[in-house]
């Protein structure tokens, strides 16, 4: 009787002995890299006189190589810092401007550092989470061109502008999927709720909400 019980359980352990441990849990790093998209969600004041009434600015999608570290705090909780190469926008005229087309472009480097919570046991294959980050977004490299001259200070010898670097909070959803014990892909949205001060040189300046959303899709190691 002994042994027609301690067979099926021997034969059970052996079966999840041979299973593939697909853990993401304390004390892991996880590593990964890919491509990640960011979409502004514009909402632009006007800007200020002396220029063409109701003169707004629209910003463009940019995407850019990317990747990141995570490193598992507990089997649930987990700091994740995302790595990308600086992406560069081309802004737009747009409101009573919308027909100037570009007006200039700008490079910006976004440093978020996420707290995320990840559902499912550790072993789970696959495993949604939820994040919360603080970004910091750095703008440089900022590039006005002769229409945006035209538009505030027609005859000069050439505007230049400066965007204010800003902080914004950033929620985010995502999901891992265990290829095997060490590979993984992942997919993640995020949503950046930013804005920021564009300001010339011949005076004007203008506020902006970018909010802008972001798409990221990778491969990762765990470690």
């Amino acid at each position: 009787m002994k042994h027609s019980l301690y067979a099926p359980l021997a034969l059970c352990a052996a079966l999840c002995a041979a299973m593939p441990a697909h853990a993401q849990q304390a004390g892991q790093w996880l590593f990964r890299g890919g491509v990640m998209s960011i979409i502004p969600d514009v909402t632009s004041d006007d800007l200020s006189a002396p220029t063409v009434p109701g003169a707004k600015i629209d910003v463009e999608s940019a995407t850019t190589v990317a990747g990141g570290i995570s490193y598992m705090l507990t089997d649930n909780w987990s700091v994740d810092l995302p790595l990308a190469w600086p992406l560069k926008h081309h802004i737009k005229g747009a409101g009573s401007i919308a027909g100037s087309g570009e007006i200039g472009t700008t490079k910006v480097a976004p440093a978020t550092l996420f707290a995320q919570y990840r559902f499912f046991e550790a072993q789970a294959q696959v495993r949604p989470y939820v994040g919360l980050g603080l970004t910091y977004a750095i703008f440089f490299d900022e590039t006005a061109n002769g229409t945006l001259t035209a538009l505030t200070d027609p005859g000069g010898a050439g505007t230049t502008m400066k965007i204010k670097d800003h902080f914004g909070l950033t929620p985010q959803v995502g999901l891992t999927y265990a290829v095997n014990d060490k590979v993984f892909v992942e997919g993640m949205v995020a949503k950046s709720l930013l804005k920021t001060t564009t300001t010339l040189s011949t005076g004007q300046s203008i506020e902006t909400k970018l909010n802008p959303w972001t798409l990221g899709l990778y491969v990762g190691w765990k470690y």
